[in-house]
């Protein structure tokens, strides 16, 4: 009730709600500063017109520490009275945050001693000399007054926090900061261990204000005393054990919550109350659940999907609506290998082809492509979508070549394995395709055709890689990396007209997208490639022999 009203008075005032608030709240000092004055008159007696001068002295100290306070503590609400009025920069938004979550511990901080100083200390000996009593009179006043002060503070520091939460949910709702250094609270073991020790001595002491016969200063300082002891020892102990009931939880949490920040889905919360504590245990449980099965899924689509590509898809940016772009497209396909494969049982065909592919695919992705899919023997890759590259083109020939020059190996054993490399650049549509609740980010379009027959004809033209008239057009004239050999015009299957191919080399060592050398295109063969031709002429060598 108390939050929603205060929530709509902030929408009410909006950029002066801060200083008023803060200006209302203090206020509470007077109600403090009265009721503890009208505590002492149950062990002094005092006339009504002692009382009064007592009181007005106390009440205009009040005043004063009061208007100072306020003097000090209003150009601090300066960030946030300009937030709350059309500031939203990203410094502006931070620093508003910082002054609203500072501001009851800043009060405390600095503010604190003002009371001693400007009231307790002067009102006190005001007292002693009009009452007329012995200088001893000084400590139980004051001590008194001590307690006081002390509830007053910490119950501005609470309600400054409860005021100063309409504004900060606002701000977070714009854009949350991060924790900055400097920022600082009391801990809430700190809030419970001491708040409800001095409630028990504020009543204890009301209690026996309330029952005393007068006494003076040695029953006030014998009740202060034997309260204490009381909230220092009966208390303490239902203190500590409440603290430890609600904060013992929240460590489980806290621990969880960093295992969590460090990537381990495993952890869990112990439930072990079945209050709002446990209920937030088990929440908290329900979702690391949630995240560990979203990570699974962002691990099988990164296995079998390409990782980037995935990442895209499960990002906030993703839309499942196509959109026209251009790409370059790269087809890449197993010379015979039908052929081959009939030489192999199961396991060694897919050996094969799985060992064929991390050879690669890697090129593929290091030259800022991504794997559309596999066909069989062949893999289709893309570049430019979805990230859009400009020189998609000289990236999809570069890895055609890479790809080429780490496979296409001879010996002396002749021909062990080869592929044959097409790329082609066009407008195509990008998205994800599918139905009935199955879709796939791909492309499609006429150029990822065009590629595949592109492809096809590097058996005929005996040509590793084969590129468009095209993407010939998208390679950069005045590059020395790539040597191209005019090939002629052709007729392809499924196209109309006849199109101009040209073979690709690399004329020089290229340069990965990291900075550093690409090994394949350097002659250092890829390790896997290797095995994968070890594996083919196994594989030939067997069907030789059972020929035989």
């Amino acid at each position: 009730m108390a939050l929603g009203a205060l929530t709509w008075l902030y929408r009410k005032l909006g950029s002066r709600y801060p200083a008023l608030y803060l200006t209302v709240e203090l206020q509470t000092a007077f109600v403090i500063t009265a009721g503890t004055l009208a505590l002492f008159t149950f062990y002094w007696e005092m006339s009504k017109q002692e009382f009064l001068l007592i009181f007005a002295i106390a009440m205009g100290l009040t005043a004063v520490a009061v208007a100072a306070n306020l003097v000090r503590t209003y150009p601090l609400l300066a960030p946030i009275r300009a937030w709350i009025a059309g500031e939203r920069s990203e410094e502006g938004t931070a620093q508003a945050w910082a002054a609203a979550v500072n501001l009851p511990m800043g009060l405390i901080k600095r503010d604190f001693v003002f009371p001693f100083v400007i009231v307790v200390l002067p009102a006190t000996v005001a007292a002693v000399l009009i009452l007329e009593l012995s200088w001893l009179a000084f400590f139980p006043f004051f001590f008194g007054s001590a307690v006081a002060v002390t509830y007053g503070g910490l119950l501005h520091y609470l309600a400054l926090e409860v005021g100063m939460r309409p504004v900060l949910i606002d701000i977070d709702q714009a854009a949350t900061p991060r924790l900055q250094s400097g920022i600082s609270a009391f801990p809430l073991r700190v809030r419970l261990m001491g708040a409800l020790p001095l409630i028990n001595l504020i009543c204890g002491l009301v209690v026996a204000a309330l029952t005393s016969g007068g006494g003076g200063g040695a029953d006030l300082t014998v009740d202060v005393l034997v309260a204490l002891a009381v909230a220092t020892t009966i208390s303490l102990e239902l203190s500590l054990l409440l603290s430890k009931s609600i904060l013992l939880p929240i460590a489980d949490l806290q621990r969880a919550t960093e295992a969590v920040r460090e990537g381990r889905y495993e952890v869990s919360v112990p439930v072990t109350t079945g209050d709002e504590l446990g209920d937030l245990a088990a929440s908290f449980n329900e979702m690391i659940a949630g995240l560990a099965e979203r990570e699974r899924i962002r691990e099988a689509f990164g296995t079998y999907l390409d990782e980037e590509v995935a990442e895209y898809i499960l990002s906030e940016g993703f839309s499942e609506e196509g959109v026209e772009v251009e790409v370059s497209i790269l087809f890449c396909d197993v010379r015979d290998f039908t052929r081959l494969a009939a030489s192999m049982d199961a396991k060694e065909v897919v050996a094969a082809l799985n060992g064929l592919f991390e050879v690669v695919v890697p090129i593929v992705s290091r030259n800022g492509g991504h794997v559309d899919k596999f066909e069989g023997d062949g893999l289709l890759a893309v570049f430019g979508a979805p990230e859009g590259y400009t020189d998609h083109a000289a990236r999809a020939a570069r890895a055609a070549c890479q790809m080429a020059h780490a496979v296409n190996e001879r010996d002396a054993a002749g021909e062990a394995i080869r592929i044959g490399v097409g790329v082609n650049t066009g407008l195509v549509v990008a998205g994800a395709i599918g139905g009935a609740g199955r879709l796939n980010f791909s492309v499609i379009g006429d150029p990822v055709n065009v590629a595949a027959r592109v492809e096809s004809e590097t058996r005929r033209l005996e040509g590793d890689v084969l590129v468009t008239q095209r993407t010939r057009d998208e390679l950069p004239g005045d590059s020395e990396e790539f040597e191209v050999l005019d090939r002629g015009a052709h007729s392809l299957k499924g196209v109309d007209e006849r199109l101009p191919l040209f073979e690709v080399r690399l004329a020089r060592q290229p340069v990965a997208v990291d900075g550093r050398p690409d090994r394949a295109a350097a002659g250092e063969r890829e390790p896997l490639s290797a095995r994968v031709l070890a594996r083919a002429r196994r594989a030939a060598g067997r069907a030789a022999a059972r020929q035989d």
